[in-house]
């Protein structure tokens, strides 16, 4: 949600602050934050530059008017967002310096700003990344990935535009949103969920189903889906058709481009990532654990199944407003036809 370069980042005039209520620049100015420019908007806030007096550097705000929010949001989503936040505390995910709620109605979220932009503008502008260079970012997600599932937390809006960078190109996991702490039934087992969240392109195919699911194991397709973009600078599936991606995605079918060179091991991960049967798909553990996140060997031909050439890459600069802007959950569409489940 954060989208602003260093620059971008410094306190702006009054003047030129027509998009922020003076509620907001008087109540931020009394906590010693000057209100910048407007990094980005969602469906129930937005994300502001600002100057910190007390941290002396800059920090992006979220600010969230509780008057003009969904019960549902309010009752369920939020909570679960200020709680995680509360919790989190590891070096690639965006640290929450403060957090505080008016009388009148406005909560605002002081976070480490990504000052960088995010990852997908960062592909877009400078192309598929070297497998090294992917190898050291992807390990920074997957760590912090596996920080959240180790408290039996699931991020559920895993996507290239809520993965953050900061001065130094670091990985900052940011938008816990749609997360979700996890409850596990008699038997030690994750209970499972029938909610939606998240951007088509990126859920797994059973939760475009409508199948009940392990909200962890569906994070891990959506990594798959990131690592992907990172040496690819393409999306693995075109989502302008959902059921006929979901098809394609069942009969695990994968495109790699010729021309990117990739090695077999990073292939393999992806493959194994990206795959349907949830009870083949790694967990955080194993995908930690796999060759390609160890010390680099020697291109070999990669033995993986893949798809024709062109048969499922979307061009990664194509607009898909659905990539740029969360809405709010619902349940997910199973053969045309809407399910009502529980989050």
């Amino acid at each position: 949600m954060q989208r602003a370069s260093a620059d971008d980042a410094h306190p702006a005039p009054l003047a030129h602050l027509a998009s922020s209520t003076m509620e907001d620049i008087m109540m931020l100015g009394k906590k010693g934050y000057n209100l910048g420019v407007t990094l980005g908007e969602g469906s129930y806030g937005k994300v502001k530059a600002a100057y910190s007096d007390r941290l002396e550097s800059n920090v992006a705000i979220k600010i969230i008017d509780k008057r003009r929010t969904p019960r549902d949001f309010l009752e369920k989503f939020l909570p679960r967002e200020i709680a995680a936040l509360k919790r989190m505390n590891h070096p690639s995910i965006v640290k929450t310096y403060e957090i505080f709620e008016t009388k009148a109605g406005k909560v605002y979220i002081m976070m480490e700003l990504g000052v960088r932009g995010d990852l997908l503008d960062y592909i877009k502008s400078t192309g598929a990344m070297k497998e090294d260079i992917a190898r050291g970012k992807f390990q920074q997600l997957a760590s912090a990935i596996k920080y959240c599932h180790d408290m039996d937390l699931a991020h559920r809006d895993l996507k290239c535009e809520n993965i953050l960078l900061d001065k130094d190109l670091n990985i900052k996991l940011s938008d816990f949103g749609f997360s979700k702490p996890l409850t596990r039934d008699e038997n030690g087992k994750i209970t499972l969920s029938k909610t939606f969240c998240g951007s088509a392109a990126y859920v797994a195919p059973e939760v475009l189903q409508g199948i009940p699911c392990n909200p962890k194991i569906c994070d891990i397709w959506s990594l798959g889906v990131i690592l992907y973009i990172m040496v690819c600078a393409l999306m693995p599936f075109d989502d302008s058709n959902i059921r006929k991606m979901v098809w394609i995605q069942k009969q695990h079918r994968i495109h790699f481009p010729k021309s990117r060179h990739l090695t077999a091991a990073c292939k393999d991960l992806i493959y194994c990532v990206l795959q349907p049967d949830v009870s083949q798909r790694l967990n955080i553990d194993e995908v930690l654990s796999h060759p390609w996140l160890q010390p680099p060997e020697p291109t070999v031909p990669s033995t993986a199944p893949a798809a024709e050439e062109g048969e499922c890459s979307q061009n990664l600069h194509e607009e898909k407003p659905e990539h740029k802007q969360q809405t709010e959950p619902q349940p997910a569409e199973k053969e045309g036809e809407r399910e009502k489940g529980s989050s």
